[in-house]
């Protein structure tokens, strides 16, 4: 196991009392101000709260057999280094994870999170999320790490087929110990990370024993849209909304 790294992060502070926190991972090859200049892009007004910080962290730069290139397709780089949360061989549902790199990164974005607790942020008022590869790792973090979580997103993202997620999430229905709430957004146009695999990761988390909503958005491709940022600001605000006064 790697040592557990401290990840660089950029952060949208809220403009009153910081009372809850969103953990929102990047795609591959991109970072956390990527990720964050490319949502202030696409919503009007900005994705920002009252009562929420909002946390981009940036994954490490780690030696990849596979990187997504901007033009789209993953492409052979040969050892090349890439901001990515964890290793994978190819892009595909059915080749195993990389446990490994999984955990690890896991263990390190667990510091961010437990930075927000020490801040006096419950666990039960942190959602985490992601784009592409983001909600993957999410996903692990939520269902796996941290399922005392508000609830967690996954965008254009999806599950190999025998993901541990999978497997924690029946455990946890079976010891009959509660789970957060997944939401799921994806374009039918996405040729990189297919729709259908998106409904099957949902479906299979459902079987599971999540609670699962799937939200598809026609004629998106791997990408953010400002209807699919606005759905998300409204689910954000349902399950961390801000506190009232006693």
């Amino acid at each position: 196991m790697a040592a557990v790294q401290k990840l660089q992060k950029c952060a949208v502070s809220p403009a009153g009392k910081h009372t809850a926190s969103v953990i929102f991972l990047h795609g591959s090859g991109d970072t956390g101000r990527g990720l964050r200049a490319w949502v202030r892009d696409v919503t009007e007004p900005d994705l920002s709260f009252n009562h929420i910080r909002i946390i981009y962290p940036t994954a490490p730069a780690r030696t990849l057999t596979l990187i997504l290139m901007p033009s789209g397709p993953y492409t052979p780089m040969r050892g090349a280094l890439s901001t990515v949360w964890f290793d994978r061989h190819k892009i595909s549902r059915d080749c195993p994870e990389d446990r490994e790199s999984i955990d690890d990164m896991c263990n390190s974005l667990g510091l961010i999170i437990q930075g927000e607790v020490n801040a006096g942020i419950p666990k039960h008022r942190i959602v985490i999320g992601g784009f592409s590869m983001g909600g993957a790792m999410a996903l692990h973090l939520a269902c796996r790490y941290h399922p005392d979580v508000a609830g967690v997103f996954a965008l254009s993202s999806f599950l190999n087929k025998d993901s541990a997620a999978y497997q924690a999430v029946e455990g946890r229905l079976g010891a009959d110990l509660p789970l957060p709430e997944l939401l799921q957004c994806h374009g039918t146009k996405d040729d990189l990370v297919l729709h259908q695999w998106g409904e099957d990761t949902s479906e299979l988390l459902k079987k599971a024993g999540m609670a699962t909503t799937f939200h598809s958005f026609p004629g998106l491709h791997h990408q953010l849209s400002t209807p699919e940022m606005e759905l998300l600001r409204g689910w954000i605000l349902t399950k961390i909304p801000p506190l009232t006064s006693s």
